[in-house]
């Protein structure tokens, strides 16, 4: 009986030190880990994201940039970090629904960690090197089928969500072309660019290389037309439901006590409703600020999860 009237007082005093915490959090710098190199998507919703609640919060948030294995060793970062919500990742969507099926020897990050918000959706744009005689979809995927041997795109690296794309693309398509996987999205634009690969699917941050003429639109994956390029059709224009766009989310190691999870939320919904931090996502590509409940993001989650695997599946692919 006194073990147990001990085990009640213990529970009760750890919940009344993890309620002090969570009152006075934050109260010191917070860390926003970026899986990508700076100049991608998630990086740049990381930074603009950082620069806003450093306002509201009046103390620093600063961006790490921990790049590899498709999001994993950031993850790795975050998920060791102590759980008392000063360490967060910036993530990716491909690193939730697309990594717990290429790699069998890394913990699944969906039970590593806590969802906090969405933060930005995003959608690819199929951008080809401005020599390729292709002007739309049509003329692309035509151009592709006469081309001998199957030319080579670019992508940000096996598994990677510009290489699915690609592959759904392929696979509606009926076309063929060679992958050639790069560390990331920045070395695949350089190389579509430079005329190492014919194409690549690229987030919408490069509409300024599209603008300039370093980089030719073809179509855009998402369901409707981009804000950033309203002129580039979609593809579902020409396949039919055709459909992939991207979201980018904020996440805390599972440990984090809720009440601080919940101060997180608030913050960062109030966030995306800051002009400022919306004009600075439009200006890196047309990217929109994301918000959903707890509830639809899980759902999101759960239904980005079924799309992925199943073509993960059809393409056999693992990365351990």
């Amino acid at each position: 009986m006194k073990q147990l009237i001990h085990i009640v007082i213990w529970i009760a005093t750890l919940g009344f030190c993890l309620s002090g915490i969570a009152q006075q959090y934050p109260e010191k710098p917070i860390r926003l880990i970026s899986p990508i190199p700076p100049g991608g998507a998630p990086d740049l919703v990381a930074r603009a994201l950082a620069n806003t609640l450093a306002k509201q919060l009046n103390l620093s948030v600063f961006v790490e940039n921990k790049v590899g294995s498709n999001g994993n060793i950031a993850a790795d970062v975050v998920s060791h970090a102590p759980a008392d919500g000063y360490t967060l990742l910036v993530g990716m969507d491909s690193l939730f629904v697309i990594n717990p099926y290429l790699y069998t020897k890394i913990p699944d990050a969906n039970k590593e960690f806590k969802p906090v918000s969405t933060l930005a959706s995003n959608q690819f744009v199929l951008a080809a090197n401005p020599k390729v005689p292709a002007n739309n979809l049509k003329e692309f995927v035509e151009y592709v089928k006469k081309t001998n041997p199957a030319p080579a795109y670019a992508s940000g690296g096996n598994g990677s969500q510009h290489h699915l794309t690609m592959e759904m693309l392929k696979a509606r398509a009926g076309i063929d072309l060679l992958h050639i996987p790069y560390k990331g999205g920045v070395e695949a634009t350089t190389a579509t660019m430079g005329g190492d690969s014919i194409a690549m699917f690229s987030g919408t941050s490069n509409a300024g290389l599209i603008r300039s003429g370093k980089l030719k639109a073809i179509a855009v994956s998402g369901s409707r037309r981009s804000k950033d390029l309203p002129d580039v059709p979609t593809i579902a224009e020409t396949y039919p439901g055709f459909d992939n766009t991207i979201w980018i989310g904020l996440f805390a190691s599972k440990e984090t006590p809720d009440a601080i999870i919940q101060k997180l939320r608030v913050e960062v919904t109030k966030a995306l409703k800051d002009p400022a931090m919306i004009e600075s996502l439009n200006k890196a590509g047309g990217i929109e600020p994301f918000s959903t409940t707890p509830d639809e993001f899980t759902a999101l989650i759960k239904k980005d999860q079924l799309k992925y695997s199943t073509i993960i599946r059809s393409l056999h692919l693992q990365l351990d």
